[in-house]
């Protein structure tokens, strides 16, 4: 393989013998080389097609080499233990985050992340990895990252799996989750919810599976007499369900079918029941 372009100390685009350009990563693989010079084999940790080949050396360019390494050891990690590749983006994406948020902590300036909570349960594995990426960073930089932090991580791991969506999406639907858990708190008169609670969790996961089906128009049915004997018997709890809808339809124009208010309900009611 031919160097094409250098992009840092660690990262080349090398052409292959079918003619095709790649970016091979690996310590010191571009330590006294230049454009046409071999590539040692032995020397590249990482290879993979890359179309934004422009962007990943403007961004190479503008932060810290340490960053970028950072970056790609999380990003083997991550693909390890989710056991798949992620879209070849998240080289860009997670270091282009990273990189800024070491640079602002060093600053002393932390963002909170209000989905904390619903992303440790809604994405589990991702978020395992992010407490591992700013253990990492601890230990590489000496910088000690909130795990808000890893939170924020997990969502740029879960988007970049090659069926994980897109970013905006996946925040924009954590957020709806966050707003409709925060108007059962409300109703409840409850100030947090423990996110290791199956309760917690269950509802969690069916809310955002709710909002799924919602936008694919796939239909969770109940039957007709179990759905009015759950609105009689747990009234007080269907009202809550029926506020959430009121809520899904004004703010974000997300219409809720009646039987799907049924199970919503079943969920608070078992909320309601452990704090009564």
């Amino acid at each position: 393989m031919k160097i094409t372009k250098i992009l840092n100390n660690n990262a080349v685009v090398v052409m292959d013998r079918n003619g095709q350009e790649k970016v091979a990563i690996g310590t010191g693989i571009a330590f006294q080389k230049r454009k046409n010079d071999i590539v040692n084999p032995n020397r590249v940790e990482k290879l993979f097609v890359m179309k934004e080949n422009e962007k990943l050396q403007l961004l190479l360019n503008r932060i810290p080499e340490e960053h970028f390494t950072i970056s790609e050891e999380i990003i083997t990690y991550a693909e390890e233990y989710m056991g798949s590749k992620l879209n070849e983006h998240i080289h860009i994406a997670l270091t282009d985050h990273l990189s800024y948020a070491i640079e602002r902590v060093r600053d002393e300036i932390y963002l909170k992340n209000k989905l904390l909570n619903e992303i440790k349960v809604l994405y589990y594995k991702e978020f395992e990895i992010g407490l591992w990426a700013i253990k990492h960073i601890k230990e590489k930089l000496g910088i000690e990252m909130p795990v808000d932090e890893a939170a924020y991580i997990a969502l740029h791991v879960h988007t970049m799996k090659l069926q994980g969506g897109d970013l905006r999406q996946t925040v924009k639907q954590t957020t709806i989750i966050s707003d409709m858990v925060e108007m059962i708190m409300e109703f409840l008169g409850i100030h947090s919810l423990k996110e290791d609670d199956i309760s917690y969790q269950r509802l969690i996961t069916h809310l955002r599976f709710a909002l799924v089906r919602a936008s694919t128009n796939e239909i969770h049915t109940m039957d007709d007499e179990m759905l009015e004997m759950i609105q009689k018997k747990f009234s007080i709890s269907y009202d809550c369900s029926k506020k959430i809808a009121k809520r899904l339809i004004s703010s974000y124009g997300i219409t809720l079918p009646e039987h799907e208010l049924g199970y919503i309900t079943l969920h608070v009611e078992r909320l309601r029941k452990q704090i009564g």
